[in-house]
């Protein structure tokens, strides 16, 4: 396919060239919903598990949530290498069907293995779910140019949000207050699961073999790609020995490894937070977690439009995103002060704004990754920071476990302040990490040595 030059570009832009590519866009926010209503069932009936169904303790439910991210650390590995070999329409299949069946499994837990049963069921759905955001980004960075890539990876990045969203708007009506009914919360997500397999299969093919795309649309999705190194680059094979050492990939990975945490603290941890500290329960959780998860919904589509934007008014690909990055690390730092304030809503109101940042930020550090790697790449970067992110996560979980057991006084009560160093660790972790890439990735251009 003949590239466009930059006039033809603009000519096309404004006439029009098809918006296929936007239905395939549609079937990754759809997947990415899925996901994290599965995910984020965990967060929202963690209170009422622990204190009315289980009786875990604090660190109970850290080992339950690390045995989700030690697997999710695996997976990210595996799946981004197999979504990367058999191409995402057969990897995604396999990734969606996994954390799906797994899911509906922890239904089957009974009380006398509740441990047990909650860990190897998180097990499951972490293997599963760690194939979503390679297959997502591997297939925008074939379906979209460059300058589009931000824009449509917050697009299908806010399906975390509004799966996030779902779980606590649905559950408070098919589960009491007391816990009864639990099960069902596991079990809901199945049927939208086949759904979307069906829908997938019968979608989803590379823009290049698609029947459906336009010539034109076609050359608009290519016209800012060098498609015979493309060629190329698709016909060689990569290890991973090519990839371990190179300071880029320690970059992405580091960024990961420094914020990912912070979203699956106020994904698993931020329910039990505002449990502990201002008293909620299910029914009182599902405002402020709704809150939190639509706000945070705007930021990642903000996140993705701004640095598109920026890049479109002539700002290189290096500055659009960084700048943007910059800007999210700044919105987190309010945070810190959550465990400090006296009224719920204000705290609420901090987790939020934080929310946000991360997900606008998490749009830009996944499309660093597209804009660094070649497309032979992408996925198992992703897979590679993905599980740095979830290393990350597993740590965290085991240090804000350990943080509030020996917070706890006498009589099993916390301290107003016995979140402090977590919220504080949170606030300043994009900072650092932004630090680590710019010193590690002064400029973000496509390498030519692999």
């Amino acid at each position: 396919m003949e590239k466009l030059t930059d006039h033809q570009i603009e000519i096309e832009e404004k006439k029009g060239v098809g918006k296929y590519r936007y239905r395939i866009l549609a079937l990754l926010f759809m997947a990415t919903t899925i996901n994290y209503m599965d995910r984020s069932i965990m967060g929202v009936l963690g209170p009422t598990l622990i204190d009315k169904v289980f009786f875990w303790s604090d660190m109970d439910y850290a080992y339950i949530n690390m045995g989700f991210k030690i697997a999710y650390a695996i997976g990210m590995v595996s799946m981004g290498a197999i979504i990367d070999r058999l191409g995402t329409k057969i990897g995604y299949t396999v990734a969606i069907a996994i954390w799906s069946v797994s899911g509906m499994l922890h239904a089957a837990v009974r009380p006398a293995f509740s441990m047990l049963g909650f860990t190897l069921a998180r097990v499951g759905l972490g293997l599963g779910e760690s194939g979503n955001f390679p297959a997502c980004i591997k297939t925008v960075a074939e379906w979209f140019p460059k300058r589009e890539r931000a824009w449509a990876t917050g697009l299908f990045n806010a399906g975390a949000n509004v799966g996030a969203v779902m779980a606590p708007l649905v559950i408070p009506f098919i589960v009491a207050e007391n816990g009864d009914g639990w099960q069902f919360a596991f079990l809901i997500t199945g049927a939208f699961s086949l759904l979307w397999i069906v829908l997938w299969n019968k979608v989803y093919r590379k823009p290049e073999e698609h029947p459906s795309l336009s010539k034109e649309e076609l050359a608009y999705i290519q016209s800012d790609q060098d498609m015979t190194a493309e060629k190329e680059a698709e016909e060689s094979k990569l290890a991973w020995k090519d990839l371990l050492p190179l300071k880029e990939t320690w970059a992405v990975a580091f960024g990961k490894f420094m914020t990912d945490p912070v979203w699956w603290f106020f994904l698993f941890w931020g329910g039990k937070f505002l449990a502990d500290r201002f008293g909620l329960e299910l029914k009182g959780l599902a405002l402020p977690m709704i809150i939190i998860f639509g706000v945070a919904d705007l930021g990642s589509i903000a996140g993705g439009w701004l640095s598109s934007s920026l890049i479109q008014k002539g700002y290189s690909v290096n500055a659009g995103r960084k700048i943007t990055m910059l800007i999210c690390g700044l919105c987190v730092l309010p945070v810190a002060m959550a465990p400090h304030v006296e009224s719920q809503w204000t705290a609420v109101a901090l987790i939020a704004l934080a929310a946000a940042a991360h997900q606008a930020w998490s749009a830009n550090i996944f499309t660093v990754a597209s804009d660094v790697f070649p497309k032979k790449a992408t996925a198992s970067i992703v897979g590679i920071a993905g599980m740095a992110g979830a290393v990350g996560g597993f740590l965290a979980d085991w240090g804000v476990g350990h943080v509030l057991e020996s917070a706890r006084d006498a009589a099993g009560n916390l301290p107003q302040d016995a979140y402090t160093i977590p919220f504080v660790v949170a606030a300043f972790g994009y900072l650092i990490a932004l630090g680590v890439i710019q010193l590690f990735i002064p400029k973000l251009e496509t390498l030519k040595k692999l």
